[in-house]
């Protein structure tokens, strides 16, 4: 029986590839499963080949220095998928990456399923001809893609956003605080300012001054930091509680958030959270996405929803007393800002679809590799 190979090189992409991969064992215990990603997958039976943390990067320029390692395992990923032995290989994002395996893989006569494909419509529609050509089959998790894809020649399905398959977990906001130990009667703030090293390094300091400026205006306001496994945070820059694994906690706990752009929108969105969305990138990244990017909102939830449900902040937008006067009103139950952000998020959550979207993407690695 041949093996169904995995490349992944995010966090995010791990987890869901984790699921996909956990319903495929239910399917068919006896199929191997390989692949590149983290400790879902590795929790979920896939044999890995590279750890997904050894490639993550982000920006145009912090992408540099990862270059040789890319090489060296795209040089080991072509020499497996010439074996014969590799029935199906399964793509998740890392579009740089992985558009070089999805070739490989066409050339080697190997089915492609691309599960959370590149975002084409934010920049790099040259890719749309190459998925059509290289790509067997396109799960896709955001509504609008289906169609676009489709119009590109691209089989593409969507098939619902994974976030949901977590809404089951979601504890309600009472609990949440008693979880956290937090106040239950006290508004509080939740900040996400990154899962990587170049997004601390860029975002914290701004996010806690604005959380400063906050409790300064409102000495009651609780806030908690969201911080991902393995990644250190100074408690000489953050004096606040950091809260490791427990995303949804905290976003169930919070009155308003402070997010880094990225997954995290449609997780606050998913539980309810009004907030704002801040992203810094270095000069040149950012430089370089202006040119490119075709899109006018840079949060997920703003592009789900077609127009600003969450303001944003971008570069040298990130000023502390600017965020914070977007923040206060989210803090106030009786507002009208909140009102209206609260039935923004219940609009993008009805978009996303419904639970179920990785058993759909293994139905179809199921379909592709028999």
């Amino acid at each position: 029986m041949r093996e169904i190979l995995f490349v992944v090189g995010e966090p995010s992409g791990d987890l869901h590839a984790g699921k996909v991969a956990t319903a495929l064992r239910v399917a068919q215990p006896e199929r191997p499963l390989v692949g590149v990603g983290g400790e879902r997958m590795r929790a979920a039976g896939v044999q890995l080949l590279e750890h997904s943390e050894n490639l993550a990067a982000i920006g145009f320029t912090e992408v540099v220095r990862h270059i040789p390692r890319h090489f060296a395992l795209l040089r080991t990923l072509k020499k497996r998928l010439t074996s014969g032995n590799v029935g199906l290989v399964v793509l998740m994002d890392y579009p740089g990456f992985n558009m070089r395996v999805a070739e490989a893989a066409y050339l080697a006569g190997v089915p492609v399923l691309y599960y959370i494909t590149p975002q084409v419509w934010a920049w790099g529609a040259d890719r749309l001809p190459k998925l059509a050509r290289w790509v067997s089959k396109a799960a896709v998790i955001l509504p609008f893609e289906e169609a676009l894809l489709r119009q590109h020649g691209v089989d593409a399905t969507f098939v619902g956003h994974p976030l949901l398959d977590r809404a089951s977990e979601l504890p309600e906001p009472a609990a949440a605080r008693a979880q956290l130990g937090l106040d239950p009667h006290a508004p509080v703030l939740a900040v996400f300012p990154g899962s990587r090293g170049s997004e601390l390094a860029r975002h914290l300091d701004p996010f806690v001054a604005t959380a400063r400026t906050l409790q300064q205006r409102h000495p009651a306001l609780q806030v908690i930091v969201s911080g991902a496994p393995g990644i250190s945070i100074d408690a000489a820059r953050c004096p606040f509680p950091v809260v490791r694994g427990q995303s949804f906690a905290v976003l169930r706990a919070a009155t308003a958030g402070l997010l880094k752009s990225g997954t995290t929108t449609l997780e606050a969105a998913v539980a309810g959270l009004p907030h704002i969305v801040a992203y810094r990138t270095s000069a040149i990244s950012y430089a370089i996405a202006r040119r490119v990017v075709k899109i006018p909102n840079i949060g997920l939830v703003n592009v789900v929803a077609g127009r600003t449900v969450s303001r944003e902040f971008v570069q040298d937008a990130i000023v502390p007393d600017r965020m914070a006067d977007a923040l206060e009103p989210l803090l106030d139950l009786t507002s009208t800002e909140r009102r209206a952000a609260l039935q923004g998020l219940a609009d993008v959550r009805a978009k996303l679809g419904t639970p179920g979207a990785s058993e759909r993407a293994a139905a179809f690695a199921l379909s592709l590799v028999e």
